[in-house]
């Protein structure tokens, strides 16, 4: 290589290349091909097959052209691309399964909503639909910016005027690089009421806009499922809106039944989703249908799916939305160019660029019809000068030897401009009759009013801004058409704590799992000693094992065996009355198979930091290990749970309590023997620890049968054993030891009293509701229990068959007025209280 060719060569560091020419090729795809223009909707392609067709003559009035021909008009002048990315953009703006509002009238073969393919370019014919004609209005008045073409030959418009709002009204989709974008298309009649509501409050914010714009109104109809998402993206710019068919359910003459679907969800390919129906239906992932088959026709879409004889409809249409695309979700993310930058926007966003566009438009046009009746009005000035002098003009210009001769004597003359001294020499002579000059007077004073008004709108925004309320009105006119998509609200656009008054419920949970909610007022009161009332129809190896009062609003933790915590509101769990056994609790919590729940804390808010963090949770294990942690720890649900305490092999969780930092804990034994302590021997542990000794028990088959935490020195402590005996005795009569000791007797047993099987703590004003393994209820009144001796065998408060048990007891909290007496069939026999010593 000479010396001379090597200076030519310039090193240049590859990294800083390779950036420079992908941040070029990066922004290309941004601004000149992916994303749309926040003014008109469009992206460059989109706007120059508008543009083309409207320079090649077909507009809405006006013959069909071939595709072809159109197609070259954009390839030739504008788009130098592909020819097909030409003609699939202006098929799919043909389409009415793919645009709320057609642009072009096609004419053939233009594909299906099954994905079927348009004919080619040279078999399909298009025009402009009239609505494209309201996108490309006053064009020619200067209203918009032009930019020389690819090759410098001709001038392209950079947006185009747009009399509507089509990014709302069509939307848009593109990826780019980097970003993306997937704009919603709206009802015409929505978005118009909502812009003239924008421009007569500008400070109009997202929820009063929505009165007016209420969601997307997609193509293809359906059903939108819920407005959190369109709510969450009209006022960030990103949110998911769920789409479900339109459907109904029919029965056949023969009696079989149906489900007839007649809208599908905007962009999903309907034989698609037929056939992977059909294959799931095969694969037994969807079980009840029979038949599918698809009798669209030119009257509409019409799918039916056939059921079984023993299906249920609601159930199988269910299973068809979870696993096919008769559900199928849009996800809205709002990105445009905003002056030639990328932005998400909000739908306020939206309207306020669009009405800024419009106005900038308006002001434009009218500044180029000014200046064009301006140029008329000067015009008509000169013609009025000659007419006042006529036989004065006529003469001059018979005298000049030519025409620019002529025209320099006028202008000397009479003080004319060029323009109207050309404009007097090539006036007709027809225009010197007497008529013509009144049209010519009448002429010019129309002009100079419409001169005044033009400037009175350059001068007024006001005027200005009711030109668009007007053109917008008469748009909405002329093209505005009912919604297609309905909307359905779901359970989660409203909190149901709003509608759901707070009522106190009876919760039950049964050994094997299965849990309901019952009102309160659905128990009746009955006396100590009845024989109690069917409150739970169980299975027969099956009983109540908890049972606890808590309101509809209220959270709830539930604890299991194994440590682990799930959170539930009351009003998620499924409503009953006292004779059903509810729903496994497995359905409403991912409990598993081989776990049990133990404890459930009934807790009010987990939002209020002041008692999340001054409040704790103490926890006893079947072996005695106590632990105590911050409710804080447990203050943030988890679908799938969380471990709340670590359990020793052989181990399980028995009992949860909430304290408030100063309670004394009580620590019951199978044995009979409590001990009582300060909850401050126990200090917090973190959510994952094991915890420490609470009680050393009698030997290795006792156990802990429960665990009570003291809030109140007055209160009493029930216990009760398994074979009906129960007593309530002072607390102060347990003394306060140590955590870890032994304790002392809390109940005499015997043979006939059976061993403990629960305590609480207790004052006169409590109910109680006792339960037994068969699923017998009694609740009666503490009151109705004198106090005993801590060490005394205690009365019968439930008759028991031979074969029976007590299962659980709870304490019920009510306010005198909602007690009703009930009548007692049993009586307290004083002599089968007796006491003995320590």
């Amino acid at each position: 290589m000479s010396e001379e060719g090597r200076e030519n060569i310039i090193p240049i560091n590859i990294e800083d290349e390779m950036r420079g020419a992908y941040i070029d090729y990066s922004m290309s795809v941004i601004v000149s091909r992916a994303l749309p223009d926040v003014r008109d909707g469009l992206k460059p392609v989109h706007r120059r097959v508008l543009f083309g067709m409207l320079e090649l003559g077909v507009s809405y009035n006006r013959p069909y052209k071939k595709s072809a021909r159109i197609v070259g008009e954009v390839l030739g002048k504008y788009h130098p691309h592909g020819d097909s990315s030409v003609y699939d953009t202006m098929v799919r703006m043909a389409q009415e399964w793919s645009l709320r509002y057609p642009m072009v009238d096609g004419q053939g073969n233009f594909g299906s909503i099954d994905g079927d393919s348009p004919a080619a370019m040279r078999y399909t014919e298009a025009r402009l639909m009239r609505i494209a004609d309201e996108m490309l209005s006053d064009i020619n008045k200067d209203t918009v910016d032009f930019q020389p073409n690819f090759d410098d030959s001709l001038q392209e418009p950079t947006v185009l005027p747009a009399k509507l709002p089509n990014l709302l009204l069509n939307g848009a989709s593109g990826i780019a690089v980097g970003m993306a974008t997937n704009m919603a298309p709206h009802n015409l009649t929505e978005v118009v009421d909502g812009i003239i509501a924008y421009i007569d409050n500008r400070d109009i914010d997202v929820t009063e806009l929505m009165q007016f714009i209420k969601a997307p109104d997609f193509p293809t109809g359906g059903i939108i499922y819920g407005t959190q998402g369109i709510r969450a993206a009209y006022e960030t710019g990103r949110g998911r809106v769920v789409m479900r068919a339109k459907n109904t359910f029919e029965t056949t003459s023969t009696g079989k039944e149906q489900i007839i679907v007649t809208e599908i969800p905007y962009m999903v390919n309907k034989a698609n989703m037929i056939e992977k129906t059909a294959q799931l239906i095969n694969e037994k992932k969807i079980e009840g249908i029979s038949d599918i088959r698809d009798e669209s026709d030119r009257d509409g879409l019409r799918i039916v799916y056939d059921l079984k004889r023993d299906a249920i409809p609601n159930i199988v249409l269910n299973n068809l939305f979870k696993y096919t695309q008769l559900q199928s979700s849009f996800g809205i993310n709002n990105v445009a160019l905003v002056k030639g930058r990328p932005e998400t926007l909000s739908l306020k966003d939206m309207i306020v660029h669009f009405v800024e566009h419009r106005h900038n438009v308006v002001v434009r046009r009218t500044k180029f019809e000014l200046a064009e009746a301006e140029k008329r009005a000067h015009i008509l000035e000169g013609y009025l000068i000659a007419l006042d002098n006529l036989d004065e003009v006529i003469s001059l210009i018979r005298e000049s030897r030519d025409p620019e001769i002529a025209k320099t004597g006028l202008i000397e003359r009479f003080k004319l401009s060029e323009i109207q001294a050309k404009a007097i020499l090539e006036m007709r002579l027809q225009r010197l009759t007497g008529l013509e000059r009144e049209k010519i007077i009448n002429e010019y004073e129309e002009i100079k009013r419409l001169i005044d008004h033009l400037n009175e709108i350059l001068n007024n925004e006001d005027m200005r801004m009711g030109i668009i309320k007007t053109e917008l009105a008469e748009i909405k006119e002329r093209y505005g058409d009912k919604r297609r998509t309905e909307i359905l609200h779901s359970g989660d656009d409203i909190s149901l704590e709003d509608i759901l008054p707070n009522e106190e419920m009876v919760i039950t949970i049964s050994h094997q799992g299965y849990i309901k909610r019952t009102l309160l007022s659905e128990y009746k009161t009955q006396g100590r000693g009845g024989t109690g009332s069917r409150g739970v129809k169980t299975k027969d190896d099956d009983f109540t094992e908890h049972l606890f009062v808590a309101e509809t609003h209220n959270y709830l933790l539930i604890f299991t065996e194994s440590g682990k915590v799930f959170w539930m509101k009351v009003y998620e769990i499924p409503e009953g009355n006292k004779a059903t056994k509810g729903r496994p609790i497995q359905n409403l919590i991912n409990i598993e198979s081989s776990d049990n729940v133990r404890a459930v804390i009934n807790v009010k808010s987990l939002t209020d930091q002041d008692f999340i963090n001054n409040n704790y949770l103490i926890m006893c294990t079947q072996k005695g290990v106590i632990k105590k942690t911050s409710l804080e720890a447990y203050s943030r649900p988890r679908q799938n749970g969380i471990n709340a305490i670590n359990i020793n092999e052989g181990d399980r969780l028995l009992n949860v309590s909430m304290t408030n930092g100063n309670n004394y804990i009580i620590i019951a034994s199978q044995s009979g023997r409590a001990v009582r302590f300060h909850e401050s021997d126990v200090r917090p542990m973190g959510r994952t620890a094991t915890g420490v000794k609470g009680i050393t028990l009698a030997g290795e088959k006792d156990v802990v049968i429960g665990m009570v935490c003291v809030a109140k020195e007055e209160s009493n402590l029930l216990v009760v054993s398994n074979r009906g005996y129960g007593k309530r005795s002072e607390i102060g009569e347990y003394r306060i030891t140590k955590r870890g000791g032994k304790g002392v007797k809390a109940m005499n047993l015997t043979e006939k009293t059976g061993h403990l099987v629960a305590i609480k703590e207790v004052t006169d004003s409590d109910h109680l509701m006792i339960i037994n393994k068969s699923g017998l209820t009694i609740r009666m009144e503490v009151s109705a229990l004198r106090v005993l001796g801590r060490a005394t065998q205690g009365v019968r408060l439930i008759k028991l068959n031979e074969n029976d048990a007590i299962s659980s007891i709870e304490k019920i909290e009510v306010d005198e007025e909602e007690i009703n007496e009930g009548g007692s069939d049993a009586a307290i026999n004083p002599e089968e209280s007796t006491e003995t010593n320590d």
